[in-house]
Order: C-alpha cells, then sequence, then structure tokens
C-alpha cells in the first residue's frame, strides 16, 4: 500500500464539569494555584453509568459520521486507554459491539498518555502491510476513576474524554497522510508516572516528567518533522499531549513552530490521558482553526517515559 491518511475525527466529553472553585470545596486548593501551576480551568468528569467503552463509541460514532462511513466498512478497531476496569472482553471489542461493526480485529493499547499516537501508527503499518482496509483508532480514559481525590497535585490535574479518527488506505498515487513515526521510551525511569495499587491510583513524580519533557522532547519532535520530510516553520498546528501548560508551551516553543497553532484544549479538559491528542485535534478541526491538507505534528508523550509522534495531513 501507498500508506493511510485520516479521514475524520470526532470526540466526545461527558457533560459533567468540574471546575477549580469546586475541586478547593474538596482539598486544599485554589483557582489561582491550580491555573498559575497547570494551566487548567475546567476539566470534564464521567459518572458511574458513563464507562470508558461509551465514550469511545461516541467520539467513534462522530468520526464515521464525518467520514461518511458505516460500521460495515471498518475491519480494524485500535482502541489506546489504561483505564479499562476489565481485562476481557477488552475495550475495542466492547466499542465494536456498541458500533455494531462486523468481525473486526479488535486491540487495546496501553502507552499511557502516548496511547493514541502508538495506536496511530499501528494503524497505519497494518494499512501499509494491507492486513486492514479502514481502521477506527480511538484515545479514550476515564482518569477520573484511577484519581485519589484526596491528593491535591494529581486531582486537580486529571479529566473524561475521548477522541477518534478514520483511518483509510490511500488511493493509488495518493502521497500518505500519516508519517513515519518515531517513538520509544525510558523504560527506567517508568516509575514517574504510575497507575498502580488495588484499586489503581495514578500518581506521578512532577518535577522529573516536567524536566524530561521540556527538555529531552523537543529535539525528538523537531526529529518527528524531520522524518516526514517537514520543517517546524511549515506546521501549521502542534497537537501536544495535554499534560498541562507549563509543559505544553515550552515544549511548543522550543520545536520552533514559529506559525502553527499551538492546541491548548487542556485549559477546558484538564489531562485526559490517551484521550488528550485525538480530542484537542477534533476541536480544531471541528472549529476551522486548520485546514484540509494542513501538516500537523502530533506528539504523545507520558507514562513509561514513552513517547510517539507523527506528522499527519489535517482531514
Amino acid at each position: 500500500m501507498n500508506g493511510s491518511r485520516i479521514t475524520a475525527v470526532g470526540h466526545c466529553q461527558p457533560a459533567q464539569v468540574l471546575t477549580n472553585d469546586d475541586l478547593a470545596a474538596m482539598v486544599d486548593t485554589s483557582d489561582e494555584w491550580i491555573t498559575s501551576r497547570v494551566g487548567i480551568r475546567t476539566r470534564h468528569i464521567a459518572g458511574p453509568g458513563e464507562p470508558v467503552d461509551e465514550l469511545a463509541a461516541h467520539a467513534a460514532a462522530k468520526a464515521l459520521a464525518a467520514a461518511g462511513r458505516t460500521p460495515d466498512d471498518i475491519d480494524l478497531v485500535l482502541v489506546a486507554t489504561s483505564t479499562a476496569v476489565d481485562r476481557s472482553p477488552n475495550t475495542a471489542a466492547r466499542v465494536a459491539a456498541r458500533l455494531g461493526i462486523p468481525g473486526p480485529a479488535v486491540i487495546d493499547v496501553n502507552v499511557v498518555c502516548a496511547g493514541f499516537t502508538h495506536a496511530l501508527a499501528t494503524a497505519d503499518h497494518t494499512v501499509r502491510a494491507g492486513a486492514a482496509r479502514r481502521a477506527l483508532v480511538i484515545g479514550a480514559d476515564k482518569m477520573s476513576e484511577v484519581t485519589d481525590w484526596t491528593d491535591r497535585t494529581t486531582c486537580v490535574l486529571v479529566g473524561d474524554g475521548a477522541g477518534a479518527a478514520v483511518v483509510e488506505a490511500c488511493a493509488p498515487g495518493e502521497s500518505a497522510g500519516i508519517g513515519p513515526v518515531l517513538w520509544g521510551s525510558v523504560p527506567e525511569m517508568g516509575h514517574a508516572v504510575r497507575i498502580e495499587g488495588t484499586p489503581p491510583r495514578f500518581a506521578q513524580e512532577g518535577q522529573s516528567v516536567y524536566r524530561w519533557a521540556t527538555t529531552q522532547l523537543p529535539p525528538l519532535a523537531r526529529r518527528t518533522c524531520e522524518r516526514a520530510g517537514v520543517a517546524p516553520e511549515e506546521l501549521a498546528a502542534v497537537v501536544l499531549h495535554q499534560a498541562n501548560l507549563r509543559i505544553v508551551e515550552p515544549l511548543a516553543a522550543r520545536l520552533g513552530a514559529v506559525n502553527a497553532v499551538i492546541a491548548r484544549d487542556v485549559a477546558e479538559s484538564g489531562n485526559t490521558s490517551a484521550a488528550s491528542i485525538p480530542l484537542a485535534l477534533s476541536k480544531l478541526v471541528e472549529r476551522g482553526e486548520v485546514g484540509t491538507g494542513d501538516p500537523v505534528l502530533l506528539f504523545g508523550f507520558g507514562g513509561n517515559l514513552s513517547y510517539a509522534g507523527q506528522v499527519v495531513r489535517c482531514p
């Protein structure tokens, strides 16, 4: 195959909004403390009756509709998530069942905050190999379910949501719309971001993650652009994992994408882990801030101190 491309995106967030003032009534914090340190003002929180596969299915249904495709057109479902409650059926199978997709390959990818870009690369490779023609690639996490709501250092960060993309094989002679992936990890530092225990709880070493993200990732993001043959100043948008603004803004600045729209969805959505990149990309497309064919850098990073990025052409 010549490659693959994203033909449509979609997203879903729960209706319940948790503000900084709401959090200040729960733990020792304030709106000023949260906004000055992480840049988050609000986040969406799913209720007990809104499982992660439901959020994923809603986002996927919107992407399918935008692509003009039906469930029958899909032969691969990839879901990036680290907050699935059950080991089996996996989240991808549950999404396929909710949408009525007949007989797809169903795969969950757990690379935490870098999950979507890993899953997108996997879909691209699968299509290139001829093992799939059309895929649904979804990032979905319900971080509220693994959060210690008495820990003010982590509970102020998280939000719930899902974002999805339809990935299709390129037509003969058509240029690839998903560039080569650059991915890797620092496994010996995996303890810096954790979801562990029974019940599982999210914890992190904030300063270690901040130093790694702001010093080690900018050259990797530039190498991602080089692999795609796109200079940073040619990018129309930069969609980084929405960890917090104190990471997103310095990383984007050091990349040198001077003409790009920088996604800052974290301010209204919080850190939604694997959902953050497709969620932010879908909103940029929905608002018309990027146009069809525009080069967009997607770059995920986080748990395992993993990273994965690629330049895609906007649907």
